[in-house]
């Protein structure tokens, strides 16, 4: 049996990792905690195998207590939790010791694989968590996008989306479909290294790209 306990700050969100974990051969909830002080003072003298780890927590932040829980309990598992998709959140997690990290969004199979993957001894990193990390990794190689030369295509859509037109008025007007739109969005976020379409416009302003 692979116990595990839960340190989130929210309970609704306890809540619905219990539910999801509830009915799963060989894994237990055996506790949770609001902090990351509450998480190590339960592991003081009860039976824990992993804990998920939420990173933003009030008294103690998920990177401190899984710094200390790894240092007192050698055997003990940590799965990282957010819902930062960052380098900076993962990097600092694993640096911790955790053995692996998962987004919020992340589906039941995927948490259970998680579980089952770091209790085996492996380490688990979810799948958009390792696009960021391929991609912090291929920057500090010497690839950095944001010297990537945008297309004219990529330059048009660029402009619309500036002009605040929605997918579909982007794809009427350059006469092709939402998914080229999409794809050319995603390739504008990476390259101009932006997470969202605010940082988008908002970098292209600053490398005069529009006016």
């Amino acid at each position: 049996m692979i116990n595990v306990l839960i340190a989130d700050d929210h309970r609704m969100f306890i809540d619905g990792l219990k539910a999801m974990l509830l009915d799963i051969p060989g894994i237990k909830v055996v506790g949770e905690a609001l902090n990351g002080q509450e998480a190590l003072d339960y592991c003081i003298d009860q039976p824990v195998d992993i804990v998920i780890m939420d990173i933003n927590m009030p008294v103690m932040d998920g990177v401190a207590a899984t710094k200390q829980l790894l240092k007192a309990h050698k055997a003990l598992k940590v799965l990282g939790l957010s819902m930062h998709n960052d380098r900076h959140f993962v990097s600092d997690m694993l640096k911790t010791g955790a053995q692996g990290y998962i987004l919020k969004n992340t589906g039941k199979d995927d948490l259970v694989e998680a579980i089952k993957t770091l209790h085996n001894g492996g380490t688990y990193l979810g799948e958009e968590v390792s696009k960021t990390l391929l991609s912090s990794f291929m920057k500090q190689s010497g690839k950095n996008p944001f010297n990537e030369k945008l297309s004219d295509r990529e330059m048009e859509v660029l402009g619309c989306i500036a002009n605040g037109l929605t997918t579909q008025e982007i794809g009427d007007k350059l006469f092709i479909s939402k998914n080229t739109v999409e794809t050319h969005r995603k390739n504008l976020l990476y390259k101009l290294q932006a997470k969202n379409t605010a940082e988008l416009v908002n970098n292209a302003y600053k490398r005069r790209l529009i006016g």
